[in-house]
């Protein structure tokens, strides 16, 4: 009953992420959009009300005319509406589903005892420690480093290094799937904690100076302007390798590879340097900035090197494996039929704890001789191709029972 009702959180959770992250996303994407194709009028009477841009655009049938201005108008006539619970609601989401899925079970799905052999409790610890720690130290770079000469581009080298070890060391200390999921979500924390901590108060306060009736000089409030817009910046930039992060859980070539630390900053960068093709094709639009291909392609490059990197090559066929591990021999050299007593005994000191007859995750369970038979493609996909399972190897399975599961499935 835990399994079922952990099955429906999971998915009512992942439901609600999807939808906050999209409205999340969305508007993020819209506000670059337009912050990079207002024009600066030309009209007096917007000139005079402080318009720094505006610009013209139609859809579903109507005609709008959004206008920015650098502090804020001298009134507001109607309701200002806040642009902040879209990051907060899928962090929260985020976080939740992260709690449910790997939190709570962080002795199967944190830990792999393999690589590091720690408690559940300290990898519970040591994952809430990366969110924390990355968020201080990008904080403090940005704060340092943000408006010196050239500082966005001193800071843009140092996140991309603190990104790189922490994702080198997310891969030493978690399971890959967790490894890269951690990853995600220690971006996404820092995109939330922009807009908690940054964003929205620096906001608060321009606001609340031009409403307050007291005299206030514009140069003033600016800092908080020039400050949220650099931490919206950043996180438009982070968006494509959060999203990377986030899907990449699905495809267990990616997070099992034996370099699946540099996989994963390859591929977050490569979403970043698209990204930047997308930012700058408006500015270059406009006439100011240069044509944003070569970003484009230097992303597009990167994940065609990842693609051809980890392409299977032909190799000595895995029966062949020499292996010290005499629990269980490569090759029985017999039949299929023959060999099925020996894989049946794999199975069921390797698989029948998650898929038994107490537990049966995915439904799927293998503690008898008809239902082994029926799951044989499904249990050479996951254990030898893929080599997913067991889940972070957490029952030890060694090379050669893996090869002896291969011999009996591609001999049936």
């Amino acid at each position: 009953m835990e399994a079922y009702l952990l099955d429906w959180a999971n998915l009512l959770l992942r439901w609600l992420h999807v939808i906050t992250a999209i409205a999340w996303i969305g508007s993020s994407f819209y506000f670059v959009f337009l912050d990079n194709n207002l024009v600066k009028p030309k009209s007096p009477d917007l000139l005079e009300k402080g318009v720094d841009g505006a610009m013209w655009a139609v859809h579903g049938g109507g005609f709008y005319n959004p206008q920015k201005y650098m502090v804020a108008p001298k009134k507001i006539h109607t309701e200002l509406h806040w642009f902040y619970w879209e990051s907060y609601s899928t962090w929260l989401s985020g976080f939740a589903l992260f709690t449910v899925l790997y939190l709570w079970n962080a002795g199967t799905f944190l830990v792999d005892k393999s690589l590091m052999d720690w408690s559940a409790g300290a990898a519970v610890a040591a994952a809430l420690g990366f969110l924390v720690a990355f968020w201080l130290i990008y904080d403090r770079i940005c704060r340092w480093f943000g408006f010196r000469e050239n500082g966005e581009r001193i800071v843009g080298v140092l996140v991309l290094i603190v990104v790189a070890f922490a994702s080198w060391l997310a891969c030493q200390w978690f399971a890959g799937r967790a490894a890269f999921l951690l990853v995600g979500a220690m971006l996404a924390t820092a995109m939330s904690a922009n807009v908690f901590f940054w964003i929205i108060p620096g906001q608060r306060k321009v606001v609340a100076a031009m409403t307050s009736g007291a005299p206030y000089k514009a140069a003033d409030l600016a800092i908080h302007g020039k400050r949220g817009k650099q931490r919206s910046v950043h996180n438009t930039y982070f968006t494509l390798p959060v999203i990377f992060a986030m899907l990449s859980n699905h495809y267990a070539f990616l997070y099992t590879h034996r370099w699946n630390w540099l996989i994963l900053i390859l591929m977050m960068l490569s979403g970043a340097l698209i990204r930047q093709f997308f930012v700058q094709r408006h500015g270059w639009r406009h006439g100011r900035a240069a044509h944003p291909w070569p970003w484009a392609a230097a992303g597009v490059v990167i994940i065609v090197a990842v693609i051809v990197g980890l392409r299977v090559l032909p190799q000595e066929n895995p029966k062949k494996i020499a292996t010290t591990d005499h629990s269980t021999p490569a090759s029985t050299g017999k039949s299929s039929k023959d060999s099925f007593p020996a894989v049946q005994a794999i199975i069921t000191q390797r698989c029948t704890s998650c898929h038994g007859s107490d537990l049966q995750f995915k439904n799927i369970r293998l503690d008898s001789e008809p239902a082994i038979r029926a799951q044989a493609q499904a249990i050479y996909q996951q254990v030898v191709v893929l080599r997913q399972m067991p889940l972070n190897n957490a029952t030890g399975i060694t090379e050669a029972e893996r090869a002896l599961i291969q011999e009996w499935a591609e001999a049936r």
